[in-house]
């Protein structure tokens, strides 16, 4: 088992990601795999994750695994760019200070603690660690609107003095990016505060030390960027950031806009239309248009003549030719029939009987989807895993997994 540990200059050099959630408002995707290995871009999230720890100067990392566990462990395996990685196993999600005490276990030295499924640049990471000398904790500060969905920070110069995860106003501008450092103080803070509604949130700890007179969590403001994805559509979102700031893997082509892995193979007579990213193997057939804003992913293939602009298409997926797309989110594994159409929103968008009005979206296939010939997506539409659409159909609203929906 390895061990946190802090470098001499007394910057931490370990990590903790809280990867065991999974990611109920991003159903259907969610379905078999945790929100952490969905993609963005066209590597799951959590792989941006560690990247920025480790550019960051992390060189130890513990990753807590819950929901699907096994997607993780298998995709990462035991090291990551040669950086070793420690699972611990959140058995029920109990929340974020639960998942981190499960990590607890070796801890002596201070340490970085992130969310393993949000995109965060290296450089915030950085700041965390550089300004976390004295402090008890420190926390990366972003201003925005969106204080109401992750929760309003108020600073006093560089510290903390109050923390809101809900707060009833709008005036509040500066809000929790889910960085964090500590010392492993945190986990005695953890289990002096007791479970509220089921769950130990982490921003009650910090709460406590916040309260506490004889303790400062220094609050780390950073312009630098930052995204979380909450719904499926946001998704579509995420890979347009990535696409435009260039964090993707396979090198430019010609300096430009396109990035093409080299073992991709694009037809001659297809069109790449930046910025857009083709993985490696996948296959891009003549007369095919894709992009802007399109994220093929490894051993994808899209059909002869097929239109794709503002999509994620994940690995191992099949587009058919002649197929037209817009704002499409498809899954691992998923058969798409030729003449598919899936012309894009705006729609309202029914998800755990909460209606989502007037998103973007030409709809969301879930891995292992099947859509026979001609079919076609009304904007919105949500379809499960390992679904069967038939030739012809029309599919608006919800489908269950495993359903099929024939003519």
């Amino acid at each position: 088992m390895s061990t946190f540990s802090a470098q001499a200059d007394s910057r931490p050099s370990s990590a903790v990601v809280l990867a065991a959630g999974e990611g109920i408002r991003l159903r259907p995707l969610t379905a078999n795999r945790p929100k952490p290995m969905l993609p963005a871009g066209t590597r799951p999230i959590l792989e941006h994750v560690l990247n920025a720890l480790i550019d960051a100067g992390i060189n130890n990392i513990h990753l807590v695994v819950g929901y699907q566990a096994n997607r993780v462990r298998s995709h990462f395996g035991a090291t990551y760019r040669d950086v070793p990685l420690t699972y611990h196993t959140q058995t029920n999600q109990l929340g974020s200070g639960h998942a981190l005490l499960q990590a607890r276990e070796g801890s002596t030295d201070s340490f970085l603690l992130v969310n393993g499924d949000q995109i965060i640049d290296s450089r915030i990471v950085e700041a965390v660690r550089t300004t976390h000398t004295d402090a008890a904790a420190a926390l990366a500060v972003v201003e925005g609107p969106q204080a109401a969905d992750y929760g309003a920070v108020t600073l006093d110069g560089s510290e903390i003095t109050t923390l809101s995860e809900q707060p009833t106003s709008g005036g509040f501008r500066l809000f929790n990016a889910g960085v964090y450092a500590f010392t492993p103080e945190i986990f005695e803070t953890l289990e002096t505060i007791s479970v509220d509604r089921g769950e130990l949130p982490i921003t009650d700890a910090l709460q406590a030390l916040i309260d506490d007179k004889n303790h400062t969590v220094a609050g780390v403001r950073t312009d630098h960027f930052w995204m979380d994805a909450t719904h499926a559509w946001d998704l579509l979102s995420l890979s347009r950031a990535l696409l435009r700031r260039g964090w993707v893997d396979p090198p430019a082509i010609d300096g430009g806009d396109c990035y093409v892995d080299e073992t991709a193979k694009v037809h001659p007579d297809a069109t790449l239309v930046g910025p857009v990213v083709v993985d490696s193997d996948a296959v891009i057939e003549a007369g095919a248009v894709v992009g802007p804003y399109a994220a093929i992913g490894a051993s994808a293939t899209v059909g002869a003549g097929a239109v794709l602009r503002d999509v994620v298409i994940d690995t191992d997926t099949s587009v058919g030719p002649n197929t037209t797309a817009s704002e499409l989110v498809a899954g691992q594994g998923c058969a798409i029939g030729g003449a598919f159409t899936a012309a894009g929103g705006p729609a309202d968008v029914v998800l755990e009987e909460q209606v989502y009005p007037d998103v973007d979206l030409g709809g969301v296939l879930s891995d292992r989807v099947e859509v026979g010939g001609a079919a076609t997506l009304e904007p919105g539409a949500l379809v499960g895993p390992d679904a069967v659409l038939g030739d012809g159909v029309v599919v608006s609203g919800q489908v269950d997994a495993g359903s099929e929906v024939v003519r």
